[in-house]
């Protein structure tokens, strides 16, 4: 019996090193990005994304909680517009604030997550005109510290985040064309 427990704790213990040694082996760094083609001009777009108050009318986060609780600091849209979210485990906790408004081709976002997971990362929005249409591009990337590794050992963070980032441009789409 005590032979039995004892290989039964080693292979553990050599299951436990070998997804730590391939978590070392992921990158330091990720980047989540999709794009889709919007029959608006970037102009009708780019303010859905710069004023934090419209994205409870197409981001794919702002439905997970109806209990969630916003605020809103800074000015109204651009620069300096922060938003700060608390709620359930499905949207976690933390903040963003616009760094660069460059109106309309491109938006950069600090976004810190405090919960479910600490992270410091930027989200980026591009709007590149494509005749009739232009093509939105929505990007997040940051540092992946060693336990967002290992989470990448278990976890497809493009698939995850992207399926979210999919949603989402499909909802701005449909908002942007219908105007």
């Amino acid at each position: 019996m005590l032979k039995a427990i004892a290989i039964i704790a080693i292979v553990l213990a050599v299951g436990i090193a070998g997804v730590l040694v391939f978590a070392l082996t992921k990158p330091d760094t990720f980047r989540v990005e999709r794009s889709l083609a919007v029959k608006a001009p970037a102009g009708a777009i780019y303010p859905q994304v710069a004023d934090f108050h419209r994205w409870t009318g197409w981001s794919p986060y702002e439905n997970r909680d109806p209990a969630m609780k916003r605020s809103f600091g800074g000015p109204e849209e651009g620069k300096g517009a922060t938003y700060a979210w608390d709620g359930n485990n499905n949207v976690g906790a933390g903040r963003m604030e616009i760094l660069e408004a460059n109106g309309p081709s491109k938006l950069r976002i600090q976004l810190d997550f405090e919960r479910p997971f600490e992270g410091h990362n930027t989200a980026e929005f591009t709007f590149v005109p494509q005749g009739d249409a232009t093509l939105v591009t929505w990007a997040m990337y940051g540092p992946a510290p060693f336990m967002s590794k290992i989470m990448q050992v278990f976890i497809n963070m493009d698939s995850m985040i992207g399926k979210d980032f999919e949603a989402g441009l499909v909802s701005l789409k449909k908002l942007a064309e219908k105007q």
